[in-house]
């Protein structure tokens, strides 16, 4: 019995150490809202560059649209944008094979408050801070956070650090400003548990 564990766990540790055409969309600044005008970067971190990977979005005008098409400056595996509400969607990478990437939802908006967040998942046991940000004046001013409609807490400058979050901490965040600057959008975070490879390993052990 333990030589047949054995051999399972050395077959998935072989399986997970192929090599494999995968990539990873990030965003810069790393953030899953904007403001109207901002300049931002998308880039497919990538395993294999013969793939050919190109990045994708979905809007509520447009599916599947490349960059540098309707939209965007494209270099290579980035891309370079400079938002408005109308880029608000779902944005991924794409392979000439057909495998694609994470998918990361961006929100744009015309208002004066926006929510910084975690624009990718959250390891459970990490510490994640949420910034309520104004356009024209400083980012210190006190906010209300909430997570799927109800109130978290007040902070007095604007920013609030979640510890070790675990999954009860997944769900849709909002941000006020307590002066009366207005509310942002509504973004949601996700966290994720321990790497694929990890949960293998323990398995067997």
């Amino acid at each position: 019995m333990e030589e047949t564990s054995l051999l399972c766990l050395l077959f998935l540790i072989s399986l997970l150490s192929c090599t494999t055409n995968q990539a990873r969309l990030t965003v810069s600044p790393s953030s899953s809202q904007f403001f109207e005008g901002d300049f931002v970067s998308l880039s497919c971190e990538e395993d294999d560059s013969s793939a050919g990977w190109t990045l994708r979005r979905n809007t509520s005008k447009q599916q599947r649209t490349q960059c540098g098409d309707v939209w965007g400056e494209g270099a290579g595996s980035s891309c370079n944008i400079t938002v408005f509400p109308l880029d608000s969607g779902v944005y991924w990478c794409e392979s000439r094979e057909g495998p694609i990437s994470n998918m990361v939802n961006l929100t744009v908006t015309g208002g004066s408050v926006i929510l910084q967040s975690p624009v990718l998942p959250v390891m459970e046991g990490d510490d994640v801070t949420l910034l309520c940000k104004t356009k024209t004046t400083p980012s210190n001013l006190p906010a209300a956070f909430y997570k799927d409609g109800s109130l978290i807490r007040k902070q007095p400058t604007g920013h609030m650090t979640i510890q070790h979050v675990s999954r009860s901490d997944e769900g849709l965040y909002k941000c006020d400003i307590i002066s009366g600057h207005g509310e942002s959008p509504s973004s949601w975070i996700t966290v994720t548990g321990e790497e694929l490879h990890s949960n293998f390993i323990h398995s067997f052990t």
